[in-house]
Formats: C-alpha cells, sequence, structure tokens
C-alpha cells in the first residue's frame, strides 16, 4: 500500500479536484436556472408558511400542489408533511409559498381540504417579507465568511507555514461546495438549519485536517506514510462514528430541521474524508519534499 501512495498520490489528489469542479458546474447551473446558487425556502427569500394540522387523512402531497398550481398559475409552491406528533393522531401539512397572499390562499384551502381553518388552533401562517428574508440570508452568509477568516487566521498562527494552514483551509471549502451541488442536485431548499448545519461542518472538516497535519508534521516517528495511515485510522474512525450518530438520529428524529441539518453534515463528512485523505495528505507529501 506504501509503494502504491507513493507512486500515485499526485493523481489521487485529483480525484477531489474533479469532484469539486463538477461541483461548480453544478451550483453555477443553478445559478443560471435560479439566479442564486441555492435553492432557498421561504425564511430567506420572503413568502408564506403555513402549517395545518387536522384529524383526517389528508390527500396526497402531489394532489394538494398540483391542486393549488391549478388554482394559482403563477404560484410557486413547496408542500410536504410536519414532523410526526407522538402524543396526538393529527396530521400536519406545511405548504410553502413566496408568490401568493395569505387571505387568497385560506379560503382555497378550506374549500379543498374540508376544513375549518382556525388561527392559531389548527392553522398556524408566518410571513416574511422579502426585503427580511434577504437581508437575514445576507446575515447568514456573512457569518460563513467572517467563520472562514477566523479559522484561517488560527490555523496560521498554530502552524505559520504557507502550503499546510492553505491544505487545511481548503478543505471545508471543498466539502462546503460539494455539499451545496449535493443539495442542489438532491432538490434541497436552503434554510436556516442548512446554513447552521453548513458552519457545523466547518468545524468538523478543520478537526480530521488538524489531525492529521500535527501528526505528520509535528511527529517523526516512522515514515511520512506510517504517521498519515495512524491519522487516517484514528479521524476515519471519529468521521464514521459521527456519520453513525447522525444516521440513527436521522432515523429517530420526528423534527424536520434537525433531521435537514443531519443529512447536510452526512454527506460534508463523506466529502471531508476525500477532501483530507486524499488531497491534503498530497499536499502535505509534497511540501515534505520540497522541504528535504
Amino acid at each position: 500500500m506504501e509503494q502504491f501512495y507513493n507512486k500515485n498520490y499526485k493523481k489521487l489528489m485529483f480525484i477531489p479536484i474533479i469532484i469539486f469542479s463538477l461541483s461548480i458546474l453544478v451550483i453555477l447551473n443553478n445559478y443560471n436556472q435560479t439566479g442564486d446558487i441555492v435553492n432557498k425556502d421561504v425564511s430567506l427569500k420572503g413568502g408564506l408558511s403555513i402549517e395545518i394540522y387536522t384529524e383526517k387523512e389528508i390527500i396526497s402531497l402531489d394532489s394538494v400542489k398540483k391542486s393549488l398550481e391549478n388554482e394559482f398559475p403563477k404560484g410557486n409552491f413547496l408542500v410536504r408533511k410536519t414532523a410526526e406528533l407522538s402524543e396526538t393522531s393529527q396530521n400536519g401539512l406545511v405548504i410553502e409559498s413566496s408568490d401568493i397572499k395569505e387571505q387568497e390562499i385560506k379560503p382555497f384551502l378550506e374549500r379543498n381540504l374540508d376544513l375549518e381553518l382556525k388561527d392559531d388552533e389548527n392553522y398556524f401562517v408566518r410571513e416574511t417579507s422579502s426585503s427580511l428574508g434577504q437581508s437575514f440570508y445576507r446575515q447568514m452568509l456573512i457569518t460563513i465568511i467572517i467563520a472562514f477568516l477566523f479559522m484561517a487566521v488560527t490555523v496560521f498562527i498554530i502552524y505559520r507555514k504557507f502550503i499546510p494552514s492553505i491544505a487545511i483551509i481548503m478543505a471545508p471549502i471543498l466539502n462546503m461546495v460539494n455539499t451545496i451541488a449535493v443539495i442542489n442536485l438532491l432538490g434541497f431548499v436552503v434554510s436556516e438549519a442548512t446554513i447552521a448545519a453548513l458552519l457545523l461542518m466547518i468545524g468538523y472538516s478543520v478537526d480530521t485536517d488538524i489531525l492529521l497535519t500535527t501528526k505528520v508534521l509535528k511527529k517523526h516517528e516512522g515514515t511520512v506514510f506510517h504517521r498519515m495511515k495512524e491519522s487516517f485510522k484514528t479521524g476515519i474512525t471519529m468521521t464514521f462514528a459521527t456519520i453513525t450518530a447522525l444516521i440513527l438520529a436521522t432515523l429517530v428524529s420526528k423534527s424536520l430541521v434537525l433531521k435537514e441539518m443531519f443529512i447536510v453534515l452526512i454527506i460534508g463528512l463523506l466529502f471531508d474524508v476525500i477532501s483530507t485523505y486524499l488531497m491534503n495528505t498530497a499536499l502535505l507529501k509534497i511540501y515534505l519534499k520540497n522541504e528535504n
């Protein structure tokens, strides 16, 4: 294995680079189609979010969405179920749209679902103005940028070496871009929970890279490959233990917000394995070879 890696580590480095390039193309395609790099929910672009609860059996989500689109052709609707309620037998439905008014949609829903909708009983509405949603979205992006800057400064202070520090900083960037691309491909709608998960992912990504870099640069026992291998054993155990916990949490959780966060983190951690052990190991090996 050591001979294979020493011979092919530069070639292996192209795998995360190719994935990153494809992710950029996916994001650019989404931007060309929608005018944004991600598909945002109403909390980030403004609009209505309506929750309806009933003990009746609700017709299929597709039927609800089609009837809404037929009644309001200009509307752009997202229809989904709420989390299961463990203490009641109620069914929950969430309808989101940025192109309709609440006074227009409520009478239609009462007729279509054959329900009497009462505010704060079985009918809950949250309306976000487009300016507020956009402002919140910008603040979220600024938060991510600030997190990256603080992370970068901390890494440079600790290692004081350009290439190892850049390698650590590049990993969360690759992981975030790749994760956003997968989210777009899966048709996910980005909410506050998604952005919170992306922020958490920065910490997870840097963790394994710091472990790798410290093991390779600070320790001197054995060959470089041996130190990388020891770091890989520890890092992969940490990563897959976290992924296993997140998968179980996704299956057990009844909260849509938590499920969304867990799925984003799982995707990001899988990409982190590729960026850390195919790209960063190669960069460290090139750095040490040039140093010697």
